[in-house]
């Protein structure tokens, strides 16, 4: 081939290329603009719309509550009736009253178990008069026997409490018992003035009427006899002083001093406990002491 076509052959294939490369380029063009058209409307499409929200301001309902003041009123307190000022005869009454329940309950403390024998207030010894024949017998070791005498003494000081005889005689001695003034002995602030009085009024004639109780008492218990022995035993020692003293009369003081002591001791409970006034009478002639 000569040099001529050679150079037309050249320049026709140059221009060839150059076409088929404009061609390829436009078609990449449009293919990507097509693309991009595309992935536009499918972004357009996909893309949610937005739902616009309106929001509503909270409204916040306060509530106000208005103080309500509430002014209490305390009730009034009922008024106590001051009991009238207490008579002479009601305190009479009273005195009586408190000195019957008294004798009643003495006579209960004395007849219980070691009433007497374990109350060292009114357990009641070896005579004293008779001390010399307790030395001389406790010397001769006779001891034993001596303390089971004073048991016996006291055990038979404790069943004249309990027979009822005894509530008897001292009921009666409370219904001689004169109260003098009865005012008086309500307001004192002595505990034991109501016994004090009644003793002082009473004792002789109860020490009388109770001396057959206390005899009997004596024989039952065994005390008399064994008060007879230890006085056989102290005469047979030598150049003794002989003792006379009646053991049925000491017994009968001794006896008759505790009762009496055990009422006092009950006058005092009233006048100090209210829990010992069991009636209105006592509550109201005892309660403001």
């Amino acid at each position: 081939m000569n040099a001529p076509r050679l150079s037309t052959f050249l320049l026709a294939l140059g221009l060839l290329t150059a076409a088929s490369t404009a061609a390829e380029a436009q078609t990449t063009k449009n293919t990507t603009t097509t693309t991009a058209k595309k992935t536009t409307t499918t972004a357009k499409k996909t893309t949610p719309a937005k739902k616009t929200t309106t929001t509503k301001p909270a409204t916040k309902t306060t509530t106000t509550k208005a103080a309500t003041t509430t002014t209490k009123t305390t009730p009034a307190a009922p008024a106590v009736a001051t009991p009238p000022p207490l008579t002479a005869d009601e305190a009479t009454a009273a005195v009586k009253e408190a000195l019957n329940l008294s004798i009643t309950r003495a006579l209960e403390a004395g007849a219980a178990a070691d009433g007497f024998n374990a109350n060292s207030d009114i357990r009641i010894p070896f005579p004293p008069e008779a001390e010399l024949v307790n030395t001389t017998l406790r010397s001769l070791r006779m001891g034993t026997v001596i303390d089971k005498f004073e048991v016996q003494m006291n055990r038979a000081a404790e069943a004249v409490a309990a027979n009822p005889q005894a509530q008897t005689i001292l009921a009666g001695a409370a219904q001689r018992y004169s109260v003098a003034d009865g005012l008086g002995l309500v307001n004192t602030r002595e505990s034991r003035q109501i016994a004090t009085q009644f003793k002082t009024q009473q004792l002789a004639q109860v020490q009388q009427e109770l001396r057959p109780l206390v005899d009997a008492a004596l024989e039952q218990t065994g005390a008399k006899q064994a008060y007879g022995e230890l006085m056989l035993r102290y005469k047979k020692v030598p150049l003794m002083t002989p003792i006379t003293t009646n053991l049925t009369d000491y017994t009968t003081g001794k006896v008759a001093e505790g009762l009496f002591t055990l009422v006092a001791d009950e006058e005092s409970r009233i006048r100090l406990s209210s829990s010992a006034r069991s009636t209105d009478t006592l509550k109201r002639a005892f309660g403001q002491q």
